[in-house]
């Protein structure tokens, strides 16, 4: 059975990129402008998104995930 998504799941870079089929470098540019998805750092230095911020990252525009 897959795993059901939780708020408190951290999506990587590339995950979040595939899902809003946006290329890394129009999200850094749109994340420079405040417009992109929330990320936290990890401890390692890596970047995470939420998913409960992509989410509302989603709602924000009106629009579901494809």
């Amino acid at each position: 059975m897959p795993k059901k998504p939780t708020q408190h799941e951290y999506l990587t870079l590339n995950e979040v990129l595939a899902e809003t089929r946006i290329s890394r470098s129009a999200f850094y540019r749109m994340r420079a402008k405040g417009l992109a998805p929330e990320l936290v750092p990890l401890p390692s230095g890596h970047l995470r998104c939420t998913r409960a911020a992509l989410d509302a990252w989603w709602a924000a525009r009106g629009t579901t995930a494809a």
